[in-house]
């Protein structure tokens, strides 16, 4: 089965996934002088995933892939004040984002009709269901649509008569800060920076 999808310079397929989403804070020097809050921290929430798959091979061990996918997630920042964890506030975000992702991808030897590989890459990242701009949210922290993200993680692949499938692993980390500054808002002048992590588990169907 091998034999047969090496031959093939190109393929396309679909990918399915979970994920789990939060954010990375950075607090601001607000953070020590405020007497609201004793704690800002991102808290993981549940999505999943769902693609299409272009691979071009070059040579022997690397593939160029471009995988646009639609993405559901939920990030949340949770916001305690001094002494009283019960009363603590969640900013709830939930997103559906289009993503560009572009990997270079290396892979093993193959044995039999398994391989493992690597991947590498960044993409480009847009949540069309951000109320960034909505008047509703005035009152609340704002996360930007717009975010640019590296990529890397690892997989096998199974090759069977008439297609590959190939579970992956992958963690994403944003490069942008994505938090719209509000000097009106105490819940934005107390982080400085707030960056989107990704882990995600997909299963690629491939042919």
């Amino acid at each position: 089965n091998y034999k047969d999808f090496q031959a093939k310079p190109y393929y396309f397929g679909i990918s399915l996934g979970l994920n789990q989403s939060d954010f990375k804070i950075y607090h601001s020097q607000d953070f020590i002088r405020n007497d609201s809050f004793s704690l800002a921290q991102g808290v993981t929430g549940p999505g999943f995933n769902l693609g299409i798959v272009t691979n071009l091979k070059i040579g022997e061990y690397f593939d160029v892939r471009f995988l646009p996918t639609l993405s559901f997630a939920e990030r949340n920042i949770k916001y305690v004040p001094p002494g009283e964890k019960s009363l603590a506030l969640t900013r709830k975000i939930e997103s559906v984002f289009v993503e560009l992702p572009f990997q270079v991808r290396y892979k093993s030897v193959a044995y039999h009709d398994f391989r493992l590989f690597l991947i590498a890459g960044v993409k480009y990242v847009f949540d069309v269901a951000s109320d960034s701009r909505s008047r509703q949210a005035s009152g609340l922290i704002k996360i930007s649509p717009t975010d640019f993200q590296f990529e890397y993680g690892g997989g096998i692949q199974f090759f069977f008569p008439y297609f590959i499938f190939s579970p992956e692993f992958k963690v994403s980390q944003g490069l942008n800060n994505v938090l719209i500054y509000n000097e009106g808002l105490e819940q934005s002048t107390i982080l400085e920076k707030v960056l989107s992590r990704t882990f995600t588990i997909s299963l690629f169907f491939e042919g």
